[in-house]
């Protein structure tokens, strides 16, 4: 038995661009999940970048 087949395959990434006329009507409503879910995680992190910035600025505000 070969040990790396024992290791879970990595899911397929969605990748910006892509050509979706070979995907299914499941695929493409799981790569809309998933693209949904990656905005979020990019959303949380602008607005946490921004909270830190507007504390800084006030904190070096004259």
């Amino acid at each position: 038995m070969d040990w790396d087949e024992l290791k879970p395959k990595p899911a397929k990434a969605v990748t910006l661009g892509e050509d979706l006329k070979s995907l299914s009507v499941a695929e493409l409503e799981a790569r809309i999940v998933a693209l949904r879910a990656e905005i979020e995680r990019v959303d949380g992190e602008l607005r946490a970048k921004k909270a830190h910035e507007a504390a800084a600025s006030a904190l070096f505000k004259r």
